[in-house]
Parts: C-alpha cells; structure tokens; sequence
C-alpha cells in the first residue's frame, strides 16, 4: 500500500490528521515512524513558507509524498499576534497550559467584543519528485476569559465559536474537524491528494 508521511511530532496534530485523511487508500505514517529525527526549523516569514519547507526537507528524507502544515492563531487585539510563532509563544519549554495563560494575561484588559481571533492553517504536500500543492484554511472566533477544556490542544480550550456555544475544545471531534482551520485545509487536501498524487504515492 502506498504511504504518505506526516511531517509532524505533535501527536494531537496526528490524531486529528489520521481521522482527517482517513480512508484514502493509502497508509499514513509519521516521522516516528520512519525513524527520522531531523529537526527542521520553521525559519521562514509566512505560514505558506514554513509548510513548504518541512513538506519538501522531509519529502527528499523519506522519499514518500509528504504532508506538513503551519497553523496559527492571530488575535485582532494583539495586532495579529501570535501568528506564525503560535508553536513557540512563550519560550521553548511552554505547555499547552502556559502559553494559553500568558495569552488570557495579555488580553485581561480586553472587552469581550474586542477579542475576536482566527486560526489558519496551511498544508504543503509534496512529492519526491517534487510536486507541490498548498491548501489553506480559517476559522473565526472569540478569545474566551477563560480556559474550557475538551478534546481540542493548543489554543482550543480559549478559543470560542458563537455560533456553536462552546470552544474548539468542547466540540465533538467530528464536528471539530468539519469547521476548524486545521479541518478546511484537509479536506481541501484530500481532494488534492485523491485528484492528482495518490496513484504517485511510494
């Protein structure tokens, strides 16, 4: 069967990534996997840059279609922050837990109607050949006073969805997976790997 690696070490990122590209007729492995433990920085100045550079440093790695992502969340009050160093907010060693309360600090003085945020999320898939195709992907919010846990990771449990009720991290993973930032890009890349690489995939 033919594989199509996911170039990430974020386990929650996988599980939603497993569900997401299921039943595509191939089997999707990771860098666990495969035994590779390079590092690659996401040195670049976009979300689109970072993606591509760890889609194509893998790709030529493992020689196997491979699938990366950057994601983001970019909150209006703070001027678009913390956008592409989401992953890093708060230094190194920072928990899930430690970034989301230097983010609820930061906004303590920030009306409800002010808070408003999205999530985006590009997906880079290239191929050993050096095929490539990005999907992107958004979702609009509100940065809750506080932390809601659930199912979600990241900035899930402080992100609130009007229109749901609840935060990302309280919603079912299958509808999470139909709304969020992270969800519109993989079914965008679905099509992509369904239309034009899976008969590729090795």
């Amino acid at each position: 069967m033919p594989e199509l690696l996911l170039a990430s070490t974020n386990l929650g990122k996988i599980e939603e990534y497993r569900l997401l590209l299921g039943n595509l007729g191939c089997k999707i492995t990771t860098l666990a996997e495969k035994g590779i433990a390079k590092v690659v920085a996401e040195s670049g100045s976009s979300y689109e840059e970072n993606a591509r550079l760890k889609a194509t440093t893998y790709a030529e790695l493992s020689q196997l279609a491979t699938l990366a992502d950057d994601s983001g969340l970019e909150v209006d009050a703070l001027s678009g922050e913390l956008g592409i160093h989401s992953a890093r907010f708060g230094g190194k060693n920072a928990t899930d837990a430690d970034k989301v309360k230097i983010l609820l600090a930061k906004l303590a003085s920030v009306p409800w109607e002010k808070r408003t945020a999205h999530f985006r999320c590009v997906i880079a898939i290239v191929t050993p050949e050096g095929g490539i195709e990005l999907c992107h992907g958004e979702c609009s919010g509100i940065i809750a006073f506080e932390a809601k846990e659930g199912n979600g990771f990241g900035y899930d449990p402080v992100f609130y969805l009007p229109e749901m009720g609840k935060t990302m991290a309280e919603l079912p993973l299958e509808i999470k997976n139909q709304i969020s930032h992270r969800g519109q890009a993989a079914q965008r890349a679905r099509q992509v790997l369904q239309r034009l690489y899976l008969s590729r995939l090795d």
